[in-house]
């Protein structure tokens, strides 16, 4: 049995050709990594956007929805992390497709090795704008205005904000920024000094890393699933980044 992780495929990006064909490619992957997962970690961010209301659901992903419901029927434990473009999910995950939400980081153990699992978002204050935009859409009174927003104009608005916050990264910002310039990496080396982890695995940056620490721990970054289509497999010995 295996543990697989992925991250970042931005599910309805208004940047995406063929939106449906992306969705299949994620539904394809998840049949191919069936037969051995036992566990399916996704690091979020897997929607471009979305927000639940009480009694309607988000127009679309029905084949990827209901793949993971069949999974998570046949006993594959389903771990979603909320990111910084899906935060809004309530409760709709847990009670009618059976995944199990996570909104804080995880440090769990799987063969004896124990690991820490986050998004990657929020790790520097260095982005003032961000961190204000983050703590907004953290905030309860701010999601409870929302759901009064009529779901056609709250989607329209939803994909828009992530169709325009992508546009504006430049090239530079997508490149490895080094050891001492990538936030994820700093925050990585002050966490192992006062925790015993094997691996430290984020989404977040769409970018492939697997950089070992000076003890040995090991920094995983997944990449993503909308332009390098990369995950993340541990075999119960090693952890290896593949493409699909």
């Amino acid at each position: 049995m295996a543990i697989y992780f992925l991250s970042d495929a931005h599910l309805g990006s208004r940047l995406v050709h063929n939106p449906r064909e992306h969705e299949l490619r994620v539904v394809r992957w998840l049949d191919s990594v069936k037969s051995d997962a036992s566990e399916i970690y996704l690091l979020g961010d897997i929607f471009d956007f979305w927000f639940e209301y009480k009694t309607v659901v988000p127009k679309g992903f029905v084949r990827l929805l209901g793949k993971i419901a069949e999974l998570v029927d046949q006993g594959i434990d389903i771990h979603f992390f909320t990111g910084n473009h899906d935060i809004w999910a309530f409760s709709y995950f847990e009670q009618e497709i059976g995944m199990k939400v996570h909104r804080q980081p995880l440090t769990v153990e799987h063969f004896g090795k124990t690991f820490y699992l986050r998004h990657g978002d929020g790790l520097t204050d260095d982005d003032i704008g961000f961190s204000f935009i983050r703590k907004m859409f953290h905030s309860r009174f701010l999601q409870h205005a929302f759901a009064c927003v009529p779901p056609g104009a709250g989607q329209n608005l939803g994909f828009f904000w992530a169709k325009k916050s992508r546009e504006k990264l430049s090239e530079k910002d997508m490149q490895f920024k080094g050891e001492d310039g990538e936030p994820i990496i700093r925050f990585a080396k002050k966490y192992v000094a006062t925790h015993t982890v094997d691996y430290l695995i984020f989404g977040h940056r769409h970018l492939l890393l697997n950089l070992q620490l000076a003890h040995g721990e090991q920094v995983i970054i997944l990449g993503d699933f909308i332009s390098l289509f990369t995950y993340g497999k541990f075999d119960g010995k090693t952890f290896e980044l593949k493409e699909f």
